[in-house]
């Protein structure tokens, strides 16, 4: 069905307008070969992000740039099943025109946080400046830290993990670091703290993959706290990690494309987050 896109086909499988020998079906499901599938094209979401009145924190901005503290729960753009309270739309609403080279969907967008990553992200307002921006994120020119709270006591204090990251084969919504022809991926940590069972970081990465320190953190046996995806145990219903985990975008540094000049643009460690550190317990 060329005319649609993958998108659109991913939101009618979940809605259970596609059957398998009339049936709904999830869309793991594995077809084994002479399965009769049948779809019904529903509505249409549009192809445009609009603009939504969501309150913003903005971190910083100038001419070319602006830096927004991103909450955890917030998608940035518009994708399967996502297509309103993004941070695209409300940027949208804020700040009306922003850079086209992203596309309708993604106007601004020059980066990504996960859903449940919170902090610091940049977004740029003319062509011009998301092309420079761009530019300095594949030349690893702008670096980006993190902090995070990990599963368990890491042997070193400081360490590099250098292993590539692909789409994992069975589990198409996770990344693994298992498949040889992944993509490189650099991250380097420091331990800044040591709890009995947890390790809180300071992570620096060098490249930008998809769910990278997450993976990453887990192929060492310490998954980030609250990450269920990549086997994390769950938390207990009434902590700030049942509904996210414990990874925050605390600094970005990099080269305005309106001042030329080096800035860097820290985002605080969310309070409920904080609490967990000040008081070292869980």
């Amino acid at each position: 069905m060329p005319r649609y896109s993958r998108s659109r086909l991913q939101d009618w499988v979940k809605s259970g307008l596609v059957l398998v020998d009339g049936a709904s079906a999830k869309a793991s499901l594995v077809l084994k070969g002479g399965e009769a599938i049948g779809v019904t094209v529903g509505e249409l979401a549009p192809l445009r992000a609009e603009a939504e009145d969501i309150p913003l924190e903005v971190l910083y901005e100038d001419a070319a740039v602006i830096a927004i503290n991103k909450p955890a729960g917030m998608v940035v753009h518009a994708g399967a099943g996502n297509h309103r309270g993004t941070l695209v739309n409300a940027l949208l609403h804020r700040f009306g025109k922003l850079s086209d080279v992203g596309g309708d969907l993604r106007p601004g967008i020059v980066h990504r946080l996960d859903k449940e990553t919170s902090g610091v992200i940049l977004v740029a307002r003319t062509d011009e400046a998301h092309r420079k921006l761009s530019a300095q994120f594949a030349s690893r020119e702008v670096e980006k830290l993190y902090l995070t709270l990990v599963h368990g006591a890491l042997r070193l204090d400081a360490g590099r993990i250098e292993l590539p990251v692909a789409r994992d084969p069975v589990r198409r919504t996770r990344m693994t670091t298992k498949v040889a022809s992944g993509r490189s991926a650099l991250t380097d940590y420091t331990v800044l703290d040591r709890f009995e069972k947890y390790s809180f970081l300071r992570v620096r990465i060098g490249t930008g993959r998809t769910h990278q320190i997450r993976v990453h953190m887990a192929s060492q046996g310490h998954p980030v706290v609250g990450d269920r995806l990549y086997g994390a145990p769950p938390q207990p219903v009434d902590s700030p990690l049942a509904s996210r985990f414990f990874l925050h975008a605390w600094r970005i540094r990099f080269k305005s494309p309106a001042e030329g000049k080096d800035l860097t643009v820290e985002s605080p460690l969310p309070a409920p987050l904080a609490a967990i550190i000040k008081a070292r317990k869980l």
